[in-house]
């Protein structure tokens, strides 16, 4: 099982070396004008290539992947939390991963925060037209976004629905008073929670087999942002990047040392299993890809299948560190690039409305954007500016989505080793 693992992180880095060379090649069969810039009819026929490709990431493997995740987390948690001898475990594991993530939210925030204004990588910024189809994209996701949208996402109408629109709190809800209530009614509970137990592993066997696409995903999205932009997308956004990974690499460094302080020399087993997990949220921005499989990896670590089956889906929607530091980050970055001063009150506020407003868009594609655009028409900065880091947030997304799996990683190790002393 381990070589098998091995063999695959392999095939997936491979899959990024030849996504990034065919992206290049086909960028460069195109014509290109003063800038090394595709426009007009060249770059409507790169974005027509690069769709096909995307097919590869979005439909070939991220669809597959989704449909195990509505199935799994509803079985996995029932089962978890009905099992569990004695109820007031559930209170005081949720309470524990509360105070974790609410925790780790600040800091991220706080984090970017800081090296935004310490960088100040939007003072000056000089990065030309903007891309407005893109930015009605994201605007359009943020129609609405109020209190009510947030409980929507809280308080299912149909359990079935939910499970078909994969609305993680909303399933997590369910699950919590099913399993709350299986757990009450003692032994002729037993057959269903037997039956929900065998059904999750079979999910995850099925888990299995889908990861054997994730190298088509890495190839095709890694193809597709290549052909349209070229390499030299990184060269016209390095002082951006740069601020930026720089806050991711402390973050880490943060997590780490936190994770080392509980788990001592445990840590570098727990980063073993996590590597598969965290070099495919990398390859493919996604760490709902992972959800899966960082389930099994975490179990196979040894934390308690109740521990994982009940944490990790609240860490999905309350955990996501990575994608927490880079809303602050980009929010002040946009208000930089148009000169808008923002006081130290200001930035303050809206790292607080930021830590609200987060959690309201579990499963929305492009979260963290759609986070940004609410928070910039919230603050007075212009929301076109969110077409700024358009280009390049499929590279930043790359490191917030390892970010935010390591961060759950961490959280969910934390949690149960505290449950088991």
């Amino acid at each position: 099982m381990k070589q098998s693992g091995h063999r695959l992180t392999w095939i997936i880095l491979g899959s990024m070396v030849v996504g990034i060379i065919t992206g290049q090649l086909l960028f460069s069969h195109f014509d290109l004008d003063d800038n090394n810039q595709l426009l007009g009819k060249e770059l409507e026929k790169a974005k027509e290539i690069a769709s096909y490709f995307k097919l590869l990431t979005t439909h070939i493997f991220l669809r597959p992947v989704q449909m195990t995740i509505a199935p799994l987390v509803l079985t996995t948690l029932i089962a978890g939390i009905a099992k569990m001898d004695d109820i007031k475990t559930v209170g005081r594991v949720g309470g524990r991963s509360m105070i974790w993530f609410i925790t780790a939210s600040l800091v991220s925030l706080l984090l970017g925060m800081f090296l935004v204004n310490y960088f100040q990588p939007g003072v000056n910024a000089n990065f030309g037209t903007t891309d407005a189809g893109s930015v009605g994209e994201i605007v359009g996701k943020t129609k609405g976004f109020s209190l009510q949208n947030f409980l929507e996402h809280v308080f299912p109408i149909s359990i079935f629905e939910a499970l078909g629109n994969n609305e993680i709190l909303q399933i997590v809800l369910f699950s919590v008073l099913f399993a709350i209530a299986l757990n009450q009614t003692g032994e002729k509970a037993k057959p269903i929670i037997d039956a929900l137990d065998t059904m999750g592993k079979a999910i995850l066997k099925i888990v299995g087999y889908v990861m054997w696409l994730a190298p088509l995903g890495v190839f095709g999205g890694i193809t597709a942002i290549i052909s349209v932009k070229g390499l030299v997308i990184l060269k016209l956004y390095k002082v951006y990047l740069l601020n930026f990974y720089t806050g991711i690499a402390l973050l880490w460094i943060i997590l780490l040392l936190v994770g080392y302080l509980i788990l001592r020399n445990q840590l570098w087993k727990l980063l073993g299993h996590l590597k598969n997990p965290l070099m495919v949220a990398f390859s493919t921005t996604s760490s709902e890809a992972v959800y899966p499989k960082l389930t099994q990896e975490l179990e196979s670590f040894g934390c308690k299948k109740k521990v994982v089956s009940f944490v990790l889906p609240l860490g999905y929607s309350f955990n996501l560190d990575g994608s927490m530091m880079y809303m602050t980050f980009a929010s002040i970055f946009i208000a930089q690039a148009y000169n808008i001063p923002l006081t130290l009150g200001t930035q303050l506020t809206m790292l607080l409305v930021l830590m609200l407003t987060s959690k309201g868009i579990a499963g929305v594609p492009r979260a963290s954007l759609v986070v940004v655009a609410a928070t910039c028409s919230m603050f007075n900065i212009p929301i076109e500016g969110i077409a700024l880091i358009l280009p390049i947030d499929h590279f930043c997304d790359m490191g917030r989505s390892m970010t935010n799996v390591l961060g759950n990683g961490l959280a969910i190790s934390a949690i149960d080793k505290w449950e088991k002393s």
